[in-house]
């Protein structure tokens, strides 16, 4: 395959990768979009990867993987390339020759620090922020400071804060030269952070330049480096300061309170350098996020830049001269509305080079003339690549994930379905590659939040893992799912448990209807909220689920709310309980995992990690207590030390060999002999027959 690299951790030799010569035709292409409308009809034929035979299987291992690359950074003049990347568990910082890809120095961090980023600070420095763990009054903390690293003569060194500060500066500005930076820093524990000039020189000058503002911890400037705007949040009122010039004084221009909708989407994306106009993305009246031109001095909204018809504003990338370059939103993929011709026709040309739906610029140089590209799609974790516009030539430079056989990856598709009350709710469907999409064993695979977060067309490792080992999978975006706008949001509020669950129940049904499913072999796996919902899937409808996997799903939802206040505002507290519970009168304890478990009689597979600050360890062990008297035990798996997610591989590794194990023995697909055809699937040994399921009281409307 072309796609490959060669990387010899241990001494990190970079080997050169050749290139790919692109025969990039000077015609105009036009830009490949996404229609936001109805997909066409689902193709059911062999699925996906373009695998005519069933692939084999990929170990667990290799889904659970992190890809050793963490940033890329391509120097102002275009180079040098530095490469941040993990070696053996530890961080380093390679620069490569641009031209060659050959290494030309390797740089090790300071023992026991994290490296949050890099930037080049001009042609042979860098700026890095590095963090350590400490304790301040007694409680663990993690500190913060920003390095200057020369290339040229080696030289490394801090730029120095008030040592009992903990968090040591944010990067406001950094100058087009490398001359010098604008850091936020606070003076003492105390004080809100003021604005300081560094030269980045050791033991260079540093002039305060904005002096702090109490409440205000982000500072922001115009794209000529005058610091002209302030925010933070005091007395629950996010307050917002702003200044015509550099010889201006700062005026309070707004302030909104913690439950105005406009706080919840308001965020300063560019300042014009010589004027008092800007761009936010900010909801209109009519509830939808797009880009406004803002008046920074009145504190109003001037125009509607852009607003999609069908779908919010996500982010905007901007020109060097602070003004739009593209629009980015979701359908069933990231897309971008471009409002630059020449930058449209070079994404569509790396597109059709590269041959994967998703393409970025992640780095450039000042000139445009070189660039790191990142390419990736739904069935591919990706490849880095480097491109010269002047050479017209793209090369590989690493792949995401290479122990990943990506051409035996399944391609999820975008399908739609109605739920039984009229809602028209997005899923997407991926189908094990090389077996007839006839009724197959089926994982519904709920996303966690729940409200305002949703699954897309992107890579995915648990979906590939289950698509490989036989598994049709189908991941709904019930109601309350984020980016269907206000209405389908609102959709979900007081239904936990109800009409969200009903949603899974509908996705399952529309995949029995098209043929896909086998309705005897449905199990529902989920993290989080996901892990709730398939928990409460076989406790609601054990009738028509053969098994549930949760990992981190929360169990009883009074006390999670009650652990939420921790961390909330009283008014937030509140707000968070109405949009769980709905009715005011609604006993959330009905929709409750813990309070059915005595009942469970299909097999689940119960997960926690041990430290998991979201969903407290608790959750699972209310669970397990109360299920022990149930007629089927739950399978459990406990991750000391583990959060809510998976910080390393291993810990990824054993959830992933454990839902292995639990699916094959209580929901196994179709067995392939060594000639290649299909054996009717096992029946689980464990539970009672799925006609002598009777309803545990109480667990339906």
């Amino acid at each position: 395959m072309i796609r490959s690299l060669a990387v010899l951790l241990g001494s990190l030799l970079w080997p050169f990768l050749g290139s790919i010569l692109l025969l990039l035709p000077a015609t105009v292409f036009a830009q490949n979009t996404v229609s936001a409308s109805d997909p066409a009809p689902l193709e059911l034929g062999h699925s996906a990867a373009a695998v005519d035979a069933i692939p084999k299987l990929i170990p667990t291992e290799h889904f659970a993987g992190r890809s050793a690359y963490r940033e890329f950074q391509v120097s102002p003049d275009g180079t040098q390339l530095a490469i941040t990347m993990s070696v053996e568990g530890k961080v380093r910082i390679v620069i490569l020759d641009t031209a060659t890809l050959e290494l030309s120095q390797s740089l090790r961090l300071p023992d026991k620090t994290r490296l949050d980023w890099i930037r080049w600070a001009g042609r042979d420095r860098l700026l890095l922020s590095l963090s350590w763990l400490g304790r301040a009054y007694g409680w663990p903390v993690r500190f913060n400071r920003l390095y200057v690293r020369d290339l040229t003569t080696d030289n490394f060194f801090e730029l120095k804060v008030n040592k009992k500060i903990i968090w040591g500066g944010d990067l406001v500005h950094l100058a087009e030269d490398g001359s010098y930076a604008l850091i936020s820093v606070q003076s003492s524990l105390r004080n809100s952070p003021s604005v300081y000039r560094y030269e980045l020189e050791p033991d260079g000058d540093v002039e305060r330049v904005v002096k702090s503002k109490r409440g205000v911890w982000d500072w922001y400037t115009d794209n000529s480096g005058v610091v002209r705007l302030g925010m933070g949040w005091q007395n629950k009122r996010l307050r917002v300061y702003y200044r015509e010039s550099a010889a201006a004084k700062f005026e309070l221009i707004g302030k909104l309170k913690e439950n105005d909708d406009r706080s919840r989407y308001w965020n300063v994306v560019q300042i014009v350098s010589g004027s008092s106009q800007g761009y936010v993305l900010e909801e209109s009246d009519d509830g939808r996020v797009g880009v406004r031109l803002f008046d920074y001095s009145t504190g109003e909204v001037v125009d509607t830049f852009y607003e999609n018809p069908d779908w919010d504003v996500d982010g905007l990338w901007l020109k060097d001269d602070g003004t739009p370059l593209a629009a980015l939103y979701t359908d069933d993929r990231v897309q971008m509305e471009w409002f630059d011709e020449e930058t449209a026709k070079l994404y569509a040309r790396l597109k059709r080079a590269i041959k994967l739906e998703d393409i970025r610029i992640i780095s450039r140089s000042r000139d445009d003339h070189t660039m790191i590209i990142w390419g990736r799609s739904e069935a591919d974790p990706g490849a880095f690549y480097v491109f010269s516009r002047d050479r017209n030539e793209l090369k590989v430079l690493a792949n995401y994930r290479p122990e990943l056989e990506f051409t035996s990856l399944a391609k999820p598709k975008p399908v739609r379905y109605r739920s039984r009350d009229g809602l028209e709710i997005t899923a997407y469907l991926t189908l094990p590659p090389g077996r007839e999409p006839k009724e197959l064993p089926l994982i519904v695979l709920p996303h966690g939040g729940p409200y305002g977060v949703r699954d897309m067309l992107e890579y995915n490792d648990e979906v590939q893992l289950l698509a490989n080992r036989g598994y049709a999978v189908l991941q709904p975006n019930f109601r309350g799912s984020g980016g269907y706008g206000d209405e389908f949001y609102e959709a979900g509020t007081g239904q936990i448990g109800r009409r969200m669950q009903d949603d899974l129940d509908d996705a399952m049904d529309w995949a029995v209807a098209q043929g896909v499913a086998d309705a005897g072999r449905v199990c529902v796996v989920g993290s989080s909220y996901g892990g709730y919902a398939a928990l409460w899937a076989v406790l609601r409808d054990p009738e028509r689920y053969r098994c549930a996997a949760s990992w981190a799903g929360v169990t009883d939802f009074n006390r999670i709310l009650r652990y939420d206040r921790r961390y909330l505002s009283r008014k937030a507290s509140r707000r968070w309980r109405a949009r769980v519970e709905g009715e005011e009168d609604f006993d959330l304890d009905s929709v409750s995992p813990a309070f059915f478990a005595p009942n469970l009689n299909r097999p689940v597979l119960l997960a926690h990690g041990t430290r998991d600050s979201v969903v407290p360890f608790s959750q699972f062990e209310r669970f397990k207590e109360a299920s022990e008297t149930a007629p089927v035990q739950p399978v459990t798996l406990v991750v000391e030390g583990e959060g809510h997610g998976f910080s390393r591989k291993e810990t990824g590794q054993k959830w992933y060999d454990a839902l292995d194990r639990f699916l094959a023995e209580h929901n196994p697909a179709d067995q392939v002999d060594e000639n290649g055809n299909f054996t009717p699937p096992v029946n689980p040994a464990t539970g009672p027959a799925f006609d002598d399921i009777e309803l545990p009281p109480g667990a339906t409307e």
